[in-house]
């Protein structure tokens, strides 16, 4: 079994800053692209950012310039350092992860999401 585990979710002032981090626990042999969704209140969940196991990232428009993904493969964690926030980035956030489970399956896992909101 493999768990993902966010965390760095919060309270904060628009123009704020905040750092989410996703770890990933359990049965690994390598973990394969990650990513962080959000899912706002009547909405559907999005794409924010991803990035490969060899640091290729991708991010949607509405973040660019104001959020970075990262990772740190030793520690199957990837991190969000979100920026310049604003009231519309207030949503739940997820991350996902694709994984090479020891034994050879390959599976997508979500973790449980950790709530961002910014508000003055």
């Amino acid at each position: 079994q493999v768990q993902l585990v966010e965390s760095g979710g919060g309270l904060v002032q628009p123009g704020g800053s905040l750092r989410l981090s996703c770890v990933a626990s359990g049965s690994i042999s390598l973990v394969n692209d990650m990513g962080w969704y959000r899912q706002a209140p009547g909405k559907e969940r999005e794409l924010v950012a991803r990035i490969t196991s060899r640091g290729i990232t991708k991010y949607v428009d509405s973040v660019k310039g104001r959020f970075t993904i990262s990772r740190d493969n030793a520690k199957n964690t990837v991190y969000l350092q979100m920026n310049s926030l604003k009231p519309e980035d207030t949503a739940v956030y997820y991350c996902l992860a694709t994984i090479w489970e020891l034994g050879g399956a390959i599976n997508d896992y979500w973790g449980q999401g950790t709530q961002v909101t910014v508000s003055s």
